[in-house]
């Protein structure tokens, strides 16, 4: 019972209380349409933002691809370039062991003369080693010889990085005396 009771006294508080205060409806249907106003207003502002996004988007997505085909087209000239300053550094390579290769031959009398014939046969056939160095340098191409190169570090790992070593020990010992 005292549940009814209490029930009854609250609607009967509200029922009052509205009817004392004339503009409590008033402004529950002004605080609802400024909240419908506010939500309408964020709405908005969301496909507003959504619109500027999807916008921004297209703008980078655009950007990437005009970047990504200019990354390759440089990558493309790069390796153009690269493998034309390898075609180059293979002929110099070339003709600097072939004039060695003669150089040791005309000098491989005077080996004879002061060391013996049969070291100055050693120049020859070290001569003739470089000769043929040169030639089938000459006869492949720089794919090749970079397959080559990939073959021979396949077969032995361990030969390959010993060379690398004293090349570099080579080369920086070389650099550091300039």
């Amino acid at each position: 019972m005292t549940n009814t009771a209490t029930t009854s006294g609250v609607t009967d508080t509200a029922a009052t209380a509205s009817s004392t205060n004339p503009h409590r409806e008033e402004a529950k249907s002004r605080f609802s349409a400024a909240v419908q106003e506010a939500k309408a207003g964020a709405a908005a502002l969301r496909a507003e933002a959504g619109e500027r996004a999807n916008q921004y988007k297209a703008q980078a997505d655009g950007k990437r691809s005009d970047l990504k085909s200019d990354a390759q087209a440089y990558g493309e000239e790069a390796k153009v370039k690269g493998h034309e300053l390898a075609t180059q550094g293979k002929a110099k390579l070339s003709e600097g062991i072939a004039s060695l290769s003669q150089m040791v031959n005309d000098n491989a009398h005077y080996v004879d003369e002061k060391v013996g014939a049969k070291y100055g046969d050693y120049a020859r056939s070290a001569s003739r080693s470089l000769s043929d160095t040169a030639a089938k340098l000459d006869a492949k191409t720089v794919d090749e010889l970079a397959d080559d190169g990939r073959a021979m570090v396949r077969r032995s790992p361990a030969t390959a990085v010993g060379i690398a070593a004293v090349a570099g020990f080579m080369l920086s010992r070389l650099f550091s005396r300039r």
